[in-house]
């Protein structure tokens, strides 16, 4: 005999001995104090009484084993103890050991052995039989064993009673054709439930009550370490397994609980498992036991952000699996992990630039969501159509608009999540740069939630370990589950919306085309979607569903630097000031547009309005441009003058260096001849390279447009046949070149424009429409007393400036004198009556043609003042002096 004192088992008391479990009426297993890891642990059976055994699963492998069922009462008697140790003080002693090991002992509840004796009660409810072939008589213990059993048997308790006493306890697994089905019927509502058996930390099987179904249930949104099982059958456990297991075990096998069958998936029952004393899933997640499952989580019923608090607070404490963890924003001041910005740009559908407090500018992306994308094979299906993501990937535009309606030019909340690492090019997969990625909010609202929620984005999967996600991942999955249920958005089975945008940004043709459309539609909504300098400007039109190139009137900004074939043009002064001002208060903003020219390049040229302020007057007024000359005839320029002598009274930015000029006095000469000014009106309709412009008359206007009308209806009427004329050269209107039959150089005699055409389009004009019948309308000629600068860029720059003041306009016009190509000019504006070449002249863009002829003195002499006010205040080509005074026939001047 191995007589052992009694051991106090204080349930639940992690540091001192407890009752893990009862096996059968007749067993139960207690363990020890627990000493860094589970406890040992050891069964105790009754000793003298017996009880039936509980039912036993065939083992596996072993084909001449079978099922076995509960014995009668086995059950109750399983349930008798369970409820009576289950969480009690006991105390227990050991009276035999076995040579196998097995302990044989009685078992009292309470501190000591004067406590309620468990054998006994057992044998009273009639739901154990005494071992009567081993009775000693002089043992008192074992005489009141038979006595009680005698009582009972009188009684006809228990297994004494007639029938009765069985319970058949079904395998869902076995016995549920489709346990999703079953899992549903329940509709998440609570069932009582036993806790039979711990598996790992987050899976056990339970006996749902009252039907008696065993089933495996794994916790929802939630994972502990496992066993492994290797190929001998072994299990290894991952680190903190065992722990893990031990930790639900004490507090939960055996014990009464309520479950919540919350979903299926994969023939796999998620639940949850309620205790009075709290709740099992955020007790493993707070002590460091278990991680979060985003497939599980979504199923959670009592609280995702609950699951995600319990788990930060555990990486916080850096307990148990988090022992080692780094926060993906550990590095990072408070300061810079949340912050109040405003957005200035909305880069992409997950992407914003926005303004510090400090001034500094910083691109955040959304956390763990990704915008619309296109498979590549959808790309590359028109390869010879230019490709441009935000019209030609479904979704990313009205994304794109979403954000930028919603948060242009606004104050957000940033809460930094994770910096996502700079990656290198791969094989198929290109380079990032790092990434700042965050949560935005605007007014209590999660930016990323409300888009993935429209169905303008999607979520990002991770890795289980991959802790770099969003801060309210979870409600993101939730957003998108709506989006997809709802049919929103990327997940809608209708047809994606399509957006035909065309892009007029330098074609001059179509340019022309849509000017005087423009030009009558007076203001025009348009949208800055981007801003090349101070003044040049990228215009997105949503009524006429275009893209222009939009240039601002009347103002002259500082040039930024560029790239020129002979190098690099370094920036002007305050050139970036400009810009990044123009940025701030225009782009991606809806604006309003008055068009009024265009220039040679096909950009349009006008004013722009925002909120009431003409961003014109805004640069003059923040002295980061000056007044161009052209303004004269708005009715803006006053407004215009007023702020530049403002500026430059206080010598602001631009005119910081500014020093008055003196008058200098004009000494008039005096004419022998008089010079002839026979102004008439012209129509200007096309302007050259070279500064040559041609002019239709005013006065026979009229009888152009009457024969357009007549040729229109005849050819209307009897419609040529296409390729019926062999294009040659000198024919009308005129053909100056056949190159091939795909390209024969055209110039329109009636508008002086150039064009190469197919010989397909064209035809022979009407016998009745022949020079004849009217002469050719359209008038060459050139400036006078100008010489225009050799160098491209100053040369196109004039050419630019006389598009934008006089194209596809009314002048006056008076021959000067005659030239080797055609009669030199001045030309005069239809309204002020100021001249465009002196104009040009003042502003530094041309050169004085000086003339010898005496009558014309008194012009050249007004020409040469304009030339050495220009050359003083250092305008444009004079911009570094005189460059004419070394070398200037080398270049090609002569004074």
């Amino acid at each position: 005999l191995d007589q052992q004192p009694p051991v106090m088992l204080p349930a639940d008391t992690p540091e001192s001995p407890q009752i893990k479990g009862v096996l059968s009426g007749c067993a139960i297993i207690v363990r020890g104090q627990p000493r860094g890891g589970p406890p040992p642990e050891r069964q105790i059976n009754l000793s003298n009484i017996r009880a039936g055994a509980m039912a036993r699963r065939a083992a596996q492998g072993q084909p001449d084993t079978k099922d076995t069922p509960d014995e009668p009462w086995a059950f109750q008697a399983r349930e008798f103890l369970r409820k009576k140790l289950i969480g009690k003080e006991v105390c227990f002693t050991v009276e035999i050991k076995t040579a196998l090991g097995r302990e044989y002992g009685m078992v009292y509840l309470g501190k000591d052995t004067t406590g309620e004796n468990i054998a006994e009660s057992l044998v009273n409810e009639g739901l154990a039989t005494v071992r009567r072939e081993g009775i000693r008589g002089n043992n008192p213990e074992q005489a009141r064993l038979c006595d009680l059993e005698d009582q009972a048997k009188s009684s006809k308790k228990g297994l004494w009673s007639e029938g009765g006493g069985t319970h058949t306890i079904r395998d869902l697994k076995y016995t549920i054709e489709n346990p999703r089905n079953f899992v549903d019927s329940l509709h998440q509502k609570p069932i009582n439930a036993i806790i039979e058996h711990v598996r790992d930390g987050s899976v056990v099987r339970a006996l749902l009550l009252p039907d008696y179904y065993l089933v495996t249930v794994m916790l929802s949104g939630i994972k502990c370490p496992t066993f492994k099982r290797e190929a001998d059958g072994t299990e290894t456990p991952e680190p903190f397994a065992a722990e893990a297991k031990f930790f639900t075990e004490s507090r939960l096998l055996q014990r009464d609980v309520q479950i919540i069958l919350e979903s299926c998936p994969n023939q796999i029952i998620l639940g949850t498992i309620l205790h009075p004393n709290g709740n099992i899933t955020e007790l493993l997640l707070k002590e460091g036991f278990a991680r979060c499952v985003d497939w599980s989580m979504a199923v959670y019923t009592q609280g995702a952000e609950k699951l995600r608090a319990a788990e930060r607070s555990a990486k916080e404490r850096k307990v148990r699996i988090w022992k080692d963890y780094v926060a993906p924003t550990a590095n990072l001041d408070q300061k810079d992990r949340q912050f109040v910005a405003k957005v200035m740009q909305v880069v992409n559908a997950d992407a914003m630039v926005v303004k510090l407090n400090s001034g500094e500018y910083k691109t955040i992306h959304l956390s763990s969501i990704r915008p619309p994308r296109i498979e590549g094979e959808e790309k590359n299906k028109d390869k010879d159509k230019r490709f441009r993501p935000l019209y030609d990937i479904p979704y990313m535009f009205e994304a794109r608009e979403f954000l930028r309606k919603k948060l242009i030019g606004k104050k957000v909340n940033v809460t930094v999540d994770y910096i996502r690492a700079a990656t290198g090019p791969g094989e198929g997969t290109p380079a990032f740069p790092e990434r700042t990625c965050a949560t935005v909010t605007i007014g209590g609202i999660n930016i990323a939630e409300a888009l993935v929620s429209k169905g303008l984005a999607t979520v990002i999967r991770y890795r289980q370990d991959d802790d770099q996600r969003s801060s309210h991942y979870d409600e993101l999955l939730a957003a998108e589950a709506r989006a997809i249920k709802n049919g929103k958005g990327l997940h809608s089975k209708k047809e994606v919306p399509i957006h035909r945008v065309a892009d007029i940004s330098g074609e001059t043709q179509k340019a022309k085309q849509f000017l005087p459309f423009l030009q009558r539609a007076g203001r025009s909504e348009a949208v800055v979607e981007y801003v090349f300098s101070g003044s040049r400007l990228k215009l997105y039109m949503p009524k006429e569903t275009c893209l222009i190139t939009f240039l601002l009137a009347g103002i002259e900004c500082p040039r930024s630097s560029r790239n020129l074939p002979g190098g690099m043009q370094v920036a002007e002064p305050f050139s970036d000031e400009a810009m990044l001002f123009t940025k701030e208060l225009v782009l991606q903003r809806e604006v309003e547009v008055e068009v009024e020219s265009m220039d040679k390049a096909g950009n349009f040229i006008g004013w722009l309005h925002i909120e009431g302020v003409n961003l014109s007057v805004a640069l003059v007024e923040n002295a980061l441009s000056k007044v161009h000359f052209t303004a004269e005839r708005s009715a803006y320029y006053k407004t215009l003058v007023s702020a530049e002598e403002a500026c430059r009274q206080r010598k602001e930015k631009i005119w910081a260096n500014y020093e008055e000029k003196p008058v200098e006095e004009v000494v008039h000469l005096s004419e022998e001849k008089e010079r002839v000014a026979n102004y008439r009106p012209v129509y200007v309709t096309e302007i050259t390279d070279n500064l040559h412009f041609y002019t239709q008359d005013v006065e026979t206007g009229g009888q152009l447009e009457s024969l357009m009308e007549t040729m229109r209806a005849e050819i209307a009427a009897q419609p040529p046949v296409e390729g019926s004329y062999s294009a040659r050269r000198g024919d009308y209107s005129r053909v100056e070149k056949v190159e091939s039959p795909a390209k024969v150089h055209v110039f329109y005699i009636d508008y002086g424009n150039r064009e190469v055409v197919s010989s397909t389009r064209l035809a022979a004009i009407p016998p009745a429409f022949s020079i004849r019948t009217l002469p050719a309308q359209a008038t060459e000629y050139t400036f006078a007393f100008i010489q225009v600068p050799q160098d491209e860029d100053a040369r196109a720059d004039v050419v630019d400036c006389v598009v934008r003041d006089i194209q596809n306009s009314q002048c006056l016009l008076n021959v000067e004198y005659s030239g080797a190509t055609c009669p030199h000019v001045t030309i005069q504006f239809g309204d002020t009556k100021d001249d465009v070449g002196l104009g040009l002249v003042k502003e530094g863009l041309v050169m004085v043609d000086i003339r010898k002829e005496k009558h014309l003195q008194k012009m050249v002499t007004e020409y040469l003042n304009s030339q050495e006010s220009a050359k003083s205040a250092r305008l444009n080509i004079w911009r570094y002096g005189d460059f004419r005074a070394d070398d200037a026939d080398e270049f090609g001047y002569s004074r």
